[in-house]
């Protein structure tokens, strides 16, 4: 009898986990949404609204043998996984990667895709009415939001906020000082090692004033961009359960994140030493699809090698727009021309696409 694998969530560790396994296995896939979300497309799709038909990717086309159920899972047992209309889907082992969420219009509140389409034509309307426009959060969400619109709307008066003193402090070499300095010719302020105070909303886009070091900066539109917290709900009733930051779940070795020896979690949701990006996928795919595999032939979890995460050297790519960026791989610095063409010009929408099988 072919093993059972459910996997909860269809983002960057879902989606391409069960298009590996689903030759090899008995794999379902859950996810509430009807399109796969490409969230750096999101980003500049806020100042060019055209791109969204190409970061919203219907998944009819991801799996030919597996299935995907749409609708949200409401428990995890040793057994298998409840769905939120009180059905069970049985499961030999359970894969958790239900993501993080981010303030709109980056990602859905839920599954509501046609809502993400209105927050995003409201939040693009906004933009252009706006002259002036504070953005609260320098991680990468926030540095390539700042890059889009002053490549694109090079007219208006963009301001950039941290508490931390430098960008991207966190990693090696000069990231943040170049990106900084690009900035700055691309005309955006840098306010950083700066507290925003007084921020009204840290879900949406809105029109108000911040309080910076005791100064009160008003601007036409704040786009709160102060990092994302993990879906970590369906795990936290685990036996054994420990958070981290950013309502994160801690991870054995093996990526596993309860005492439940044969329920996994990975991605944004799963501390298991990899920051909560995208590069984070690049390192968990291989091991989750080739010790997953060996599962299925029968072999123990602990007699595998644990998973390895990236550290403090993980490449990280920060377009500032089509044109420029820079993006720190490995063990060195690279500038405008490598980040065009890994990830600027097209944002790894082409990769995508094919991923999920997308016929226009």
């Amino acid at each position: 009898m072919s093993k059972r694998i459910a996997i909860i969530g269809g983002g960057y560790i879902g989606a391409p986990l069960a298009q590996a396994l689903e030759r090899s296995a008995d794999v379902t896939l859950i996810e509430p949404r009807s399109h796969f979300v490409h969230a750096p497309a999101m980003i500049r799709a806020v100042v060019d609204p055209t791109l969204l038909d190409r970061a919203l990717i219907p998944y009819d086309g991801l799996l030919e043998k597996g299935r995907r159920i749409c609708t949200r899972a409401t428990g995890i047992d040793a057994n298998g996984v409840t769905l939120e209309d009180g059905q069970r889907v049985e499961a030999d082992w359970i894969i958790v990667a239900t993501g993080s969420s981010n303030a709109m219009p980056f990602k859905p509140e839920g599954a509501d895709i046609a809502g993400l389409r209105a927050d995003n034509q409201r939040i693009h309307a906004q933009l252009k009415a706006a002259k002036t426009i504070g953005i609260v959060g320098a991680g990468a969400v926030g540095t390539e939001l700042a890059g889009e619109i002053a490549s694109a709307m090079p007219d208006k008066q963009v301001t950039l906020i941290s508490s931390d003193a430098a960008l991207f402090p966190a990693v090696p070499g000069k990231l943040g000082r170049s990106l900084a300095d690009k900035l700055r010719k691309m005309g955006v302020t840098l306010i950083l090692g700066t507290r925003a105070e007084a921020l009204a909303s840290q879900a949406e886009p809105h029109a108000g004033s911040l309080t910076l070091g005791g100064v009160e900066h008003s601007f036409d539109l704040i786009f709160p961009a102060i990092g994302s917290r993990a879906s970590s709900q369906l795990l936290e009733s685990l036996p054994g359960v420990q958070k981290s930051t950013a309502q994160r779940i801690r991870t054995d070795p093996w990526m596993r994140p309860s005492s439940l020896p044969n329920v996994l979690a990975a991605g944004d949701v799963s501390d298991a030493g990899d920051a909560m990006t995208i590069v984070a996928a690049s390192r968990q795919l291989p091991w989750l699809e080739r010790t997953l595999k060996a599962l299925v032939q029968g072999k123990a979890l602990e007699r595998m090698k644990p998973y390895k995460p990236w550290g403090a050297k993980a490449p990280i790519l920060v377009p500032l727009g089509p044109e420029r960026g820079n993006s720190f791989l490995v063990a060195f610095t690279a500038g405008d021309w490598v980040t065009r063409k890994m990830k600027g010009e097209d944002l790894f929408l082409t990769k995508y696409g094919k991923l999920m099988g997308r016929k226009d």
